[in-house]
Order: structure tokens, then sequence, then C-alpha cells
């Protein structure tokens, strides 16, 4: 599981500029009607030397974005392209966001903090630039709950209200709309190294792998620096699309756009927690055909880090490209492995009973209906725990040989925190978001959203236990 973040002093650091203006369009943000503070991550806030500001502060630099000292002076809209369910799109980039700010964290870090829904940009194309403050708090109880679970995520930094009433065609309408600060390492998409590559732009495709190499990934660039950039592309992106199979995650638009260079997940529109194993399950209405659907998301992103690749090959051959990505396969089993024993709190034995014991978990997830949250909640600290509503699942064949081979596995996770005594498992499933949704929409009644958060915050302390 990931570690809690350590408290840092404020170290700004816009490295964004040293790329040069080819990469970004210097915008302003939209003039909201009001600035109402819904949500502030104070521990990540203190991992950035954020943590002392006071709420008109931070509404001065969130909702209004003034800027942060010796900072960016003015926020930046990133150039990008990417594929949109296969099909090459060149005519997008930050359309309701934009870069803000950059600084180092406790270990040196890179961090960006950057916005969805803070107005128009020179990409908005016919959209208006904003958020709906559903839309908010969908991304903050996403980020949360895959930061507790242990997925590499970008972090909800804030939610602001903005008083405006906007249309749209997929919720009720006129709704309320919201302006989204997030934190993460690195705004530098797969769709950034497309475009550079479909205007032929070779110079600065050198510039954006060194940048990425030192800044991202903080290492000197040497002999083939884009080789080594997709290879460790290519690590990091496998262990994502592992981490969203452990959690029962379906992120829902894996475009090439979306998966960012350094593999932290990001940009959670119509994202989902399929409550069973359904590797045909799918998070957005609008994928028909189930492109990115629970099971074939490792596929999207590998082909996601094939297009980087092909982008690449204005500065490097074919074949010095593919071993690479031929490794993805093998990186992402054995990733799904250390995801998937972390969340049962066991160590991996040796490759046949691993994989075993894997084959025999899916089996029963998929051939009874257990819900996934429900299972993992059981099993945790490699034995089976009860009572549990769903003893007689496991009652079924494949549990029964999943029980037997897992009492071989060595225990590295401990069960003494109190959440593991709690009658049911802590989940983000849709009807639960919906109802907090409509404490919010019907009532103004932020208690459900926020007790929630403190609810998998607990989970999260008690998964690092």
């Amino acid at each position: 599981m990931t570690a809690l973040p350590q408290p840092a002093p404020y170290r700004p650091d816009p490295a964004i500029l040293k790329l040069g203006p080819d990469f970004y369009d210097p915008v302003g943000a939209a003039d909201f009607p009001e600035t109402r503070l819904r949500f502030r991550n104070d521990r990540w806030a203190a991992a950035i030397g954020l943590g002392d500001l006071d709420d008109a502060a931070w509404l001065a630099h969130f909702g209004r974005f003034q800027p942060l000292p010796d900072n960016l002076a003015t926020p930046l809209a990133l150039r990008y392209h990417g594929h949109q369910f296969r099909v090459y799109n060149p005519d997008i980039g930050d359309g309701r966001g934009f870069l803000f700010a950059q600084m180092r964290d406790a270990s040196g870090r890179l961090l960006d903090l950057g916005t969805k829904g803070s107005g128009q940009t020179p990409y908005s194309r016919f959209g208006d630039g904003r958020l709906t403050l559903k839309g908010g708090v969908r991304e903050v109880l996403a980020t949360e709950m895959l930061e507790a679970l242990g997925v590499n995520t970008s972090k909800s930094f804030s939610l602001i209200e903005t008083g405006e009433q906007l249309q749209r065609h997929d919720e009720p309408s006129p709704t309320r709309s919201a302006v989204l600060v997030r934190l993460g390492h690195g705004h530098i998409r797969i769709g950034t190294f497309q475009r550079l590559a479909y205007f032929r732009e070779t110079d600065a495709l050198r510039r954006l792998i060194d940048y990425s190499l030192r800044e991202l990934y903080g290492e000197e660039p040497g002999d083939q620096p884009e080789i080594r950039l997709l290879t460790l592309a290519v690590e990091r992106t496998a262990k994502l699309a592992a981490s969203y199979m452990a959690a029962g995650f379906v992120h829902g638009v894996l475009n090439s756009d979306n998966i960012a260079i350094t593999a932290e997940s990001f940009d959670y529109g119509p994202w989902r927690f399929t409550p069973r194993w359904e590797p045909g399950f799918t998070a957005a209405y609008f994928d028909e055909n189930g492109l990115y659907a629970f099971g074939r998301q490792a596929q999207a992103i590998h082909w996601d880090v094939v297009q980087l690749a092909v982008a690449m090959r204005q500065i490097a051959e074919a074949e010095a490209l593919t071993p690479p990505l031929e490794t993805f396969p093998a990186l992402y089993e054995a990733a799904f492995r250390d995801a998937t024993f972390a969340r049962l709190g066991i160590a991996p034995l040796d490759e046949e009973s691993d994989y075993a014991l894997l084959e025999a978990m899916e089996r029963g997830l998929t051939e009874t209906g257990v819900t996934i949250d429900r299972f993992f909640f059981d099993w945790r600290g490699g034995k089976r725990r009860g009572p549990s509503p769903a003893d007689e699942f496991y009652r079924h064949d494949s549990f029964a040989a999943f029980g037997m081979m897992l009492g071989a596995f060595p225990k590295v996770a401990t069960t003494d925190h109190p959440y593991w005594s709690d009658a049911a498992p802590c989940s983000m499933h849709i009807d639960e978001l919906e109802a907090i949704w409509s404490r919010i929409d019907q009532a103004d009644d932020w208690t459900p959203f926020h007790a929630k958060i403190a609810a998998i915050r607990r989970m999260g302390d008690a998964m690092r236990g």
C-alpha cells in the first residue's frame, strides 16, 4: 500500500518553463460568480508546504488563481493530441484546465497543481470550460478510494463551488458548477509526444524525452534516452493496469491523452468500481463496444504505450523500440500478482503456486458473484475471517481450493486495526455515490460526503497495517 505523504516546506519549481513556449499557451482563469470551499486536502497540502494556508488564501489561489510565490506567473494550457477510442484527434489539448503551479515534495519529486473546470482555453472547441459540481464530487471520491487501495493516482487537492448553472446532456440541468485542483506527478501525456510526432518536431520531441527523464523520473538522459523512457513507461503502465484490476476499478476512458508518461492515474470522468468480477463491465455509457471494459484495461493501456513508441519512431528505429513493448504482458502478470497479494496481505510463494492461487480466486469471483470488496475484506491477512454474508459463496469448489492453497502463503499484514472487525467493507459503488450526491443536490448536506472520505481514509490506514 502507498505510504502517507510527509510534510515538507514549500519548494516552488516551475520546471515546465524549461521546455519553452512551443509546449503550452498562457491562459487566464474564468471569473466565477462565487467561490465556496467544499473540500481541501490538508494532508497533501502539507506535503507541498501549503498546509498553513487559511481558507481565504486557499480560495484566492485555488478559486481565483492568484499565483503562488515564485511559481508560474500565468497558468499554462498544455498542448497535446491523442487517440480517443482508437481514433486520432489533433484538435485537443487542455480544454477546461491548465497547469497552475509546480513544486517539490519531501523526496524531491516534481508535482504539478492542475485544474479541471477553470474556464475556456484555445482548446475548448465548443465547450464552456466548466466542471459540474457532481463531476468534482465524483473525482474526489474516486481519488480518495484509489489512494487508499494503493493505486498510483493523482490527488484531488481542492474543490470549490463556483456559483454558475451549467447545461449538460448527461445529467439533470441546469446543474451546479465547480473548479477542481489536482495534485499530480507531471502533466505530460502520451498524447504530448504524439503531437510532436504529428508535426515532425523532432528537436522538441528529444527535448520532451530529456525533460521527462530528468524532471519526472530523476534520471540524467544517457545513450538512447527514448528507449530508456519507453522502458520506464512500459514498466509503470503495466503496474497501473494491474492495480486497476486488483482494486476492481474501471477508469472508463483510457485514451492516449489520458495516460501520463509517469503512469500516474488521472482524469476521472465516467469511472466505476465494478461490484463483481465481470470482465465485460464498462464505466462509460458511450463505450458501446466495451473497448475500455474492466477486463480489457491492460490491453487498452498497452495499446496506448505502443502509440508512444510509434511517436518515438521519429527519432529511433522500430527494431530498438519493440523489445520494451514485448515485456508488457509479463510485467502486467507480475504486477497483478503483487497488487492482489498486497490486498490479501500475503507474500508470493513461487510462480506455480502464485498463479494457481490467482486462477482459483478469479474463478471463484466469476462463478459465485461475491462482491470484490467483500472477498478481500473476508480473506485479508492470508486466512478466511468470519462470519460473513458471503459464507455460502465460499463453499463453492473454486473457493475451497483457494482456501486450501492460501494457507501455504506467508502472511505479511496484520488485521489489528478496528476496521477489520467492521460488519462490512468500505466500498465506493455507484449507488453509494448517487446517494451522497443526492444529499448535496437536494439539501446541500455535505455530511455524507465528508463521512465517506473519513471512512475511506480509515480503510487506507488499515490497509497499511
